[in-house]
């Protein structure tokens, strides 16, 4: 069931973040931690991860979302948000991984921006694997700025 996980698998290439993201919900879980250092346009590794853990459902929230920086790094953002999310979503077709949601954002809805725009792309990704897949029930959410998420403008204000 989704309310009541037997493990959550954490992943994360960056090894900090990953560490820190445990260790708080170390204070509070109550389920099987793991921690996977990997990166999300590894496709392979992903499926591997996928098939070792038994991988049930996917939140894919994988995504360079600082816009300056995005804006500064286009490439970089078009290769993780848009070819991460290609990656992610193909490694779970193959996996046979019953669920995959992407977590969006609200500047993919008329994008202005290099980030919202591959946000956008992500999102259509989604949306055509959904079509396309007979085991993988693919959906999205998006999201506008989050209290205390990283990036999130509201500490700037």
């Amino acid at each position: 069931s989704l309310n009541s996980p037997k493990s959550l698998i954490l992943l994360d290439s960056n090894e900090y973040s990953l560490y820190e993201i445990k260790e708080e919900l170390n204070q509070t879980a109550n389920v099987d931690l793991y921690s996977v250092l990997a990166d999300v346009k590894d496709e392979k590794r992903i499926c591997k991860i996928c098939k070792v853990f038994e991988v049930d459902t996917i939140y894919h929230a994988a995504a360079y979302k600082h816009v300056p920086l995005v804006e500064e790094n286009p490439f970089e953002g078009v290769k993780n948000n848009i070819f991460g999310t290609l990656s992610c979503v193909n490694a779970a077709m193959k996996s046979n991984v019953e669920t995959f949601v992407l977590i969006s954002t609200d500047k993919a809805v008329r994008p202005t921006n290099i980030m919202g725009a591959s946000k956008r792309f992500a999102e259509m990704i989604v949306q055509s694997s959904d079509k396309n897949s007979e085991n993988t029930k693919f959906c999205m959410v998006r999201f506008g700025n989050v209290l205390d998420s990283s990036g999130s403008v509201i500490q700037l204000f």
